[in-house]
């Protein structure tokens, strides 16, 4: 909880305070319009001779409702400048934590759960600040200021009103917050399971279709909905009676208080016309005291946000291990060394990875290939930094590759399958990290992977709008694409994970190449299951049940290796090889 909410409250502190104390004067104002006006009903009942007798009340009712107007505005607007500037910051805050990790955290959880963090969770942590601490400061300050005001005329009067406040004060927020627990559980659950249903159907509409299970999908996603309908009319049920209860104790206090001011008035310690006056105030009072239950019932809400964010961050905190010693790497080229390192995701599982043994000078060309499960991934993000091993080490010129921190993303490049290319200027998709690029090393780096003359052809050349998900770029101009943002990036050593999958394998050849020619010189960590392009290699690791099965060049492994050899007949065309060896 320090993480996220300490630095946005030692940042802005001082706009939180002037929204509260903003919203205090507010409070107050609407207090003494209702006192002035009870007091001006009051006075003006016993027809005073002249209109000057109750000119000043007049004017305090006058001032206290303009007023009130005003400082409501102003603490609004104060408390909503402070908020969005925390909102932004906790989703800046959200993205450095996974953008050094983003390999390993796209592997371990679904697009729906990365945008129900940045959607609710963080919402949710906005709230805290402007429906739960803001309401109960605002409420314990007025709650402290009327009891002092009746202790002024009536100590032992004070006394009990204070006792009977707190069953508004204390005793309703708590009983809201024991019974809202389990309604906000099950209701935060039902939503993030849509968050994923949805994002999964929306991105595999096609699949669903053609499969003629969308049905399916529509009573699942039905049933959850409902589900979730279900407990949120139980949470404004209950809700509702909580609030016809709390209007029924403030309309007893509002009786308490006639009999008590009326007694006040026959012994001669209170003005007749204050009768009125501190029988309506207590309306304007009870606005601060029953937003409290809503307020402490969200506190279940800001447990369970922090807690899926500290799930989601949670590869991140390799960046804080202990034993990191935080030196930055030279810069230049890397020398990777893999000394018989294992991993596995708990002590229950089977090795991820098991004994693998890797030596890569600068610019080497390798590739992971085996099937799904096999262990490529995880061998590269041990590589890669974001996962340490149970046993050997992974060093990079020396140094242990979990240390580098933030210092890793000036190391290595990531070159992804499913490239995102956002909704903004060619320019901007083709800079996207290197924003201090220029625009002539941009085009440089598209004339480099041959999509130049392409964005030249459209209506604005490198300031046309790519729109949603790239979609006036094919699949192969996207990677060019995502392969022109690593060229401008520069690292020494690129990831390629699986960057052709999907591809046919004529245009998937052709790809290769450029991505082949245009990264020459780098080290490559080529992630694959099948092996066209592996003749082009410098090393090949081909792994199996977390294990290396067989290492060496291509020549290497068909010369000794027969079951490499039909792998490779199998997966690589006929065509292609005579051109391969041509």
């Amino acid at each position: 909880m320090n993480e996220w909410l300490t630095p946005s409250l030692k940042k802005h502190w001082r706009g939180l305070l002037l929204a509260t104390v903003l919203s205090l004067f507010a409070l107050l104002c609407a207090a003494g319009l209702l006192f002035t006006s009870g007091y001006l009903i009051s006075k003006a009942a016993l027809r005073p001779e002249n209109i000057l007798m109750i000119y000043v009340p007049i004017v305090a009712v006058r001032t206290f409702g303009t007023f009130r107007a005003v400082f409501n505005y102003a603490g609004r607007l104060a408390s909503h400048n402070t908020i969005l500037k925390i909102l932004s910051e906790m989703r800046a805050h959200l993205y450095e934590k996974l953008e050094p990790s983003a390999l390993y955290i796209r592997s371990k959880y679904k697009t729906g759960k990365i945008l129900s963090a940045l959607s609710d969770d963080i919402e949710h942590l906005q709230d805290l600040f402007l429906r739960t601490i803001l309401p109960c400061c605002c409420g314990l300050i007025i709650y402290a200021a009327w009891i002092a005001v009746l202790g002024f005329f009536d100590l032992r009067f004070a006394f009990l009103m204070a006792l009977y406040l707190l069953l508004l004060v204390v005793v309703f927020p708590l009983v809201s917050l024991i019974r809202m627990r389990h309604h906000y559980q099950r209701i935060a659950k039902s939503r993030h399971e849509l968050y994923e249903q949805l994002t999964d159907a929306v991105l595999g509409a096609a699949d669903w279709m053609m499969s003629g299970r969308q049905n399916q999908f529509l009573r699942h996603y039905e049933q959850l909905e409902n589900e979730t309908r279900q407990e949120e009319r139980a949470v404004s049920s209950f809700r509702k009676r909580r609030d016809f209860i709390a209007q029924v104790l403030i309309g007893i206090c509002v009786i308490g208080l006639v009999v008590w001011s009326g007694g006040m008035s026959h012994t001669g310690a209170l003005q007749p016309t204050l009768i009125a006056a501190f029988s309506l105030v207590i309306f304007s009072v009870a606005e601060a005291f029953v937003p409290l239950s809503e307020a402490v019932e969200r506190v279940p809400q800001y447990e369970r946000a922090l807690a899926r964010l500290k799930e989601i961050e949670a590869p991140a905190q390799h960046e804080s291990d202990e034993t990191c010693d935080r030196r930055e790497l030279p810069e230049g080229s890397l020398t990777i060394d893999v000394s018989h390192v294992s991993f596995r995701y708990s002590q229950n599982s089977d090795w991820a990875v098991h004994d693998v043994s890797l030596h890569l000078e600068p610019g080497t060309k390798l590739a992971l290939i085996g099937r799904s499960g096999a262990g490529k991934s995880t061998l590269t993000h041990l590589i890669y930094g974001n996962l340490k091993p149970d046993e050997g080490a992974v060093t990079l010129n020396g140094l242990a590759a979990q240390s580098l921190g933030p210092n890793r993303s000036l190391q290595f490049s990531v070159l992804s399958q499913n490239p995102h290319l956002f909704d903004t200027s060619v320019l901007n998709n083709l800079t996207l990290g290197s924003p201090d690029a220029t625009f002539d090393e941009a085009v440089a780096a598209a004339k480099e992977v041959g999509l130049h003359q392409l964005i030249e052809q459209l209506p604005n050349g490198y300031q046309t709008q790519v729109h949603e998900a790239g979609t006036i770029f094919s699949g192969g101009e996207q990677e060019r694409v995502a392969l022109a943002r690593t060229l401008l990036r520069d690292t020494p050593v690129v990831i390629l994970d699986e960057p052709t999958v999907g591809l046919d394998p004529i245009t998937e050849r052709e790809l290769l190449q450029k991505i082949f020619d245009t990264l020459k010189g780098k080290t490559l960590i080529w992630v694959t299951h099948h092996l066209i392009g592996a003749e082009q290699m410098d090393h090949i690791l081909f792994m199996e049940h977390g294990r290396a099965m067989m290492q060496g060049t291509h020549e290497q492994l068909l010369q000794k290796s027969s079951r490499y050899g039909k792998l490779y007949e199998l997966d690589v065309p006929v065509r292609l090889r005579k051109s391969i060896i041509e």
